[in-house]
């Protein structure tokens, strides 16, 4: 019996382990990129090198994203983010670029996270958005010139970012004909995720977990029984 009870704790404390692991990457979603190249991100240029994607700590109604350096100990800033619909979900990150003009850095246009059919578009400012929109012959997410320089501002916390006003910034969709759309025509907002989203709460994974931890209790014991 004494048996049982050891593999009953050992099982609940691997349980234990295991759940913030999982909540940590379903909730920020980290991805790490390597480009052999410069690559363009809303309001400026990164060079060469490994960077960190993950979401913001943010309760926004649209994705906020973060951009640090390899270690994260540089924040490059906050990017305002919306969906982007993949019918089906890669196994691998993904990370999709938009065409510039020869010598030009690439610029990012959407990450995707493995399982998601929602990616995250970056927005752009307007005047970059419309250049973009008509090299490529698609919508490109907008948002105010005023607004762009928040995204690259230094903070050293998130309480300290611009997060509000990027919350409430008014976007807007750049077509390849240089009008300009109403954003949620062209870029809807989710109807449901493959993933569990930010704002979702883990009581549904902490009961699926709770029940199997009693299964195999249950288990044990049965097998303990029949052992004396």
């Amino acid at each position: 019996m004494n048996r049982v009870k050891i593999m009953t704790l050992a099982c609940a404390v691997v349980l234990g382990v295991m759940l913030p692991r999982a909540q940590a990457s379903l909730w920020n979603q980290k991805t790490i990129f390597t480009f052999s190249g410069p690559v363009e991100i809303p309001g400026q240029v990164l060079p060469a090198g490994t960077y960190v994607f993950k979401l913001a700590n943010s309760m926004a109604d649209r994705n906020i994203v973060e951009v640090f350096n390899k270690d994260e100990t540089h924040l490059y800033g906050f990017f305002l983010a919306v969906p982007d619909y993949h019918l089906k979900p890669a196994d691998k990150p993904i990370i999709t670029f938009a065409e510039r003009a020869a010598n030009a850095p690439e610029a990012v246009r959407a990450w995707f996270y493995p399982g998601d059919n929602y990616g995250h578009e970056f927005v752009y400012p307007k005047v970059k958005a419309m250049e973009l929109a008509k090299a490529n012959n698609m919508p490109v997410p907008s948002m105010p010139e005023k607004l762009a320089a928040n995204t690259t501002k230094p903070v050293k916390s998130m309480q300290e970012a611009p997060v509000a006003a990027l919350k409430t910034a008014p976007l807007k969709a750049e077509q390849p004909n240089q009008q300009e759309t109403q954003i949620a025509k062209v870029f809807p907002p989710p109807q449901h995720a493959a993933r569990l989203p930010q704002t979702g709460s883990s009581l549904p994974l902490i009961a699926l977990i709770g029940l199997l931890f009693l299964g195999t209790a249950g288990f044990l014991r049965l097998a303990g029984a029949k052992l004396k």
